[in-house]
């Protein structure tokens, strides 16, 4: 979407060149700085400049991106606005449901939804800062912009992994796509993945664990953990079968063979706000599938409940 800045330049700024300006005091990409040039305009005290200007104390700078918009097929797909300013929209993506359309869901993406939901917004373009695995719930940004685009962000995820997860960890192997396969994705070749991990609560057999990702590599999560014999429960690619442990309640058993996708949420998203330069956070809340099959596994394994909350 079209997006304006306008800037009035303080003793601090003067005698910075445009350029200077944009990539060190305003801290844009090279990639912006370019697209202010080609596909924007830059205006000093309303006059077109180019990025070598030199900016003086009291001077009006108006940066412009300019988008066009593109066609996208819609869908009236409902999802949850955890936020929404002139820059980001943050949603709660629901289960089942690809960030982009793919073979067997052709329409029932984010793409899809976000276009209905931006449908009299001719110059919307689909922009998403990060991608969420199809049954991966939680936390998804859209930038609305070029500007927003050049956020730095970091995300908390929340999953219920089979066995006894150690305290903490990183694991630091690199992951690759699988040999013969298209999507599926297995460790020791490829590129650099990490991931770090911390226990919430481990009883009974299993586990809830928050991570932190310092790569972003596909399926980074499901494929470390299965990696360390630690699979994410209901990941039918990656190992998580449904496994009750000795003495299982018959509602834990029902409820744990019934979970059919894998149990990973994105509870946790920070942001630095490239234009106001605030940073902000969002929590999505765990989804009822993942809430039920956490409740029953703290009813059935009470003897060993603590201070520290599974939800």
């Amino acid at each position: 979407m079209k997006r304006t800045l306008e800037f009035v330049i303080d003793c601090g700024q003067e005698n910075m060149d445009v350029r200077t300006f944009v990539r060190r005091y305003l801290g844009f990409s090279a990639r912006i700085l370019t697209a202010l040039k080609y596909e924007g305009e830059m205006l000093k005290n309303g006059e077109p400049v180019h990025s070598n200007a030199v900016l003086k104390a009291g001077d009006t700078l108006t940066l412009t991106l300019l988008e066009t918009g593109e066609a996208y097929e819609k869908a009236d797909l409902p999802f949850a606005v955890l936020y929404e300013d002139e820059d980001f929209l943050v949603l709660d993506k629901p289960y089942n449901m690809p960030v982009h359309p793919s073979p067997g869901h052709d329409r029932d993406s984010v793409l899809n939804a976000a276009a209905w939901y931006f449908q009299n917004t001719p110059d919307f373009v689909f922009r998403p800062l990060y991608r969420l695995d199809r049954d991966t719930t939680g936390a998804l940004v859209l930038a609305k912009n070029k500007f927003a685009a050049n956020a730095k962000l970091t995300k908390t995820y929340r999953a219920v992994c089979e066995g006894e997860t150690p305290e903490s960890g990183c694991v630091n192997v690199p992951i690759g796509l699988k040999p013969g396969h298209k999507v599926e994705r297995c460790a020791g070749i490829g590129d650099e993945a990490v991931t770090e991990f911390q226990t919430v609560k481990t009883s009974g057999g299993y586990s809830l664990v928050d991570f932190h990702l310092k790569t972003g590599r596909t399926h980074q999560i499901r494929v470390h953990m299965a990696h360390i014999t630690h699979p994410l429960v209901g990941d039918q690619v990656y190992g998580g079968r449904p496994r009750p442990p000795k003495g299982a309640s018959d509602e834990f058993i029902s409820v744990l063979r019934k979970f059919d996708r894998q149990a990973l949420h994105a509870t946790m998203l920070r942001l630095y706000h490239p234009i106001s330069g605030i940073e902000m956070e969002w929590h999505a809340p765990i989804p009822q599938d993942m809430v039920q099959l956490i409740e029953v596994m703290r009813a059935d394994f009470e003897e060993h409940k603590d201070d520290i909350a599974w939800l």
